[in-house]
């Protein structure tokens, strides 16, 4: 337990992996239930009784998290998913980090998955970032995270937005992280803070795909220039049938996205570029 930190969970008809995942939690601990229909609420209630549950009573999607940062007494939030949970020790360490770096809104921690703790690819890529290593950050640079290994300055990250209805899930970290960076934040893989991630073998990997491409581009819609805008969406046609999907159910949310539209400060588009050409 470290009173500087809570771990605030989003969840959705998750039960099961809340039973494995839950158990691993430090206090406190906040769970935000999207309109399970599964019972997740009571079950938590019954058999976790330190867990703060919060019933949104709809799918929120990623901005559930906002809730229960909201409702964090504590200066730091550590997310995780129902089926990730952090290692012991890993958010005192994070917390000692927070308070060493005023600077930093999100450490990105090492997310290992699965059994055999494969390191992530994207955490990877995190530690070769192009960005390098700026002297008050702990670790390399990066505009982007994981959510579920990743502990934010719960006024940073409210400061920003948190995250977004018109993104609303899957590849939410990316509007935050630039939005960070443009008001001055750092964002920062630290490689000893460490997080588990056992992802369930049920999900639908054509659907992630869909999800990956919308958002894809409506994050460029928030954010980057037009020339991004276009780029991603020719790269969305020819990914054929996922792709086209992707960018079919991006056009309801266009509107609430050219309403939000704010292109990045000069320096943190070419950051991002750089990211992008990188890879």
């Amino acid at each position: 337990m470290d009173e500087r930190v809570t771990v605030v969970v989003a969840t959705r008809n998750r039960r099961r992996a809340l039973a494995g995942s839950l158990p691993h939690h430090p206090r406190p601990v906040i769970l935000v239930d999207n309109g399970s229909t599964d019972g997740s609420p009571g079950f938590v209630r019954r058999h976790f009784p330190h867990v703060t549950v919060v019933e949104a009573g709809r799918n929120l999607g990623a901005p559930a998290r906002n809730v229960g940062v909201r409702m964090a007494g504590t200066p730091y939030v550590a997310f995780a998913d129902d089926d990730s949970w952090w290692a012991p020790g890993a958010l005192a360490r994070a917390a000692d980090v927070l308070d060493a770096c005023p600077r930093l809104a999100v450490l990105a921690a090492r997310v290992l998955v699965g059994p055999e703790e494969r390191l992530d690819p994207v955490c990877e890529e995190m530690a070769r970032s192009p960005l390098g290593h700026e002297p008050d950050l702990p670790g390399p640079s990066v505009l982007g995270f994981l959510a579920c290994g990743a502990v934010v300055r719960a006024d940073a990250f409210l400061e920003a937005g948190g995250f977004d209805d018109v993104i609303f899930f899957f590849g939410e970290e990316e509007r935050l992280a630039v939005d960070l960076a443009a008001r001055g934040w750092g964002l920062a893989y630290v490689d000893d803070v460490v997080a588990h991630h056992h992802p369930s073998p049920s999900r639908d990997p054509r659907g992630r795909k869909e999800l990956a491409t919308r958002n894809s581009v409506l994050t460029a819609v928030l954010r980057r220039p037009w020339s991004v805008v276009a780029r991603r969406s020719l790269a969305a046609l020819r990914q054929g049938p996922n792709g086209w999907r992707g960018l079919r159910t991006a056009v309801p949310r266009l509107r609430p996205a050219l309403a939000q539209r704010r292109e990045l400060p000069p320096a943190v588009e070419r950051a991002r570029r750089l990211l992008e050409d990188g890879r």
